[in-house]
């Protein structure tokens, strides 16, 4: 089973119109310049941490979980073409991550862990709050990643999807 799902809205133009302005028109991964118009490709610039290779590249949307019909905040992330696959190929973001996430990523991810392990809905200001926090687990979650993850939203009971806090991790 595919983990892409859902159907994009009928106005998703709009929308990732939109998420590209939000980001400046670039990549929020390696700074790549979006074009004039959605779907225009263009060369790396001096911001742009790519090797010069030459390539032009658009910008696009991803969507972090897999789902094109959830346009939550946090799971819609302009990036070049070449980050977008780059991401979409190795970032499975209901797997626990080991290390300390890239300052880029952070507060999609902590949108990400609030809402699936935690059951809430952060705003991008509510993750802001908690970006202290998220960085403490960051570096804990090589010894404890399921229940550090669980005691930075705050879910001291046993309905979250690991259950309580204290309780013995299990292996996804």
């Amino acid at each position: 089973m595919s983990r892409f799902r859902g159907d994009y809205i009928p106005d998703r133009k709009a929308l990732h119109n939109a998420v590209r302005a939000e980001a400046g028109e670039r990549c929020i991964r390696c700074s790549h310049p979006g074009g004039d118009t959605p779907d225009v490709r263009v060369p790396c610039d001096e911001r742009c941490t790519h090797t010069r290779d030459g390539k032009m590249r658009i910008l696009t949307v991803h969507h972090l979980n897999g789902d094109k019909a959830d346009n939550r905040w946090w799971n819609l992330l302009a990036l070049c073409q070449s980050c977008h696959l780059t991401i979409q190929g190795r970032v499975i973001p209901e797997r626990p991550w080991l290390f300390a996430h890239s300052p880029w990523f952070i507060p999609y991810v902590c949108g990400f862990f609030a809402s699936y392990y935690g059951g809430q809905e952060l705003g991008a200001a509510g993750v802001d709050g908690r970006r202290d926090s998220f960085n403490i687990v960051a570096s804990y979650a090589i010894t404890e990643p399921f229940t550090v993850g669980l005691e930075f939203l705050d879910v001291d009971d046993d309905s979250g999807p690991m259950g309580p806090p204290d309780a013995p991790s299990k292996t996804m």
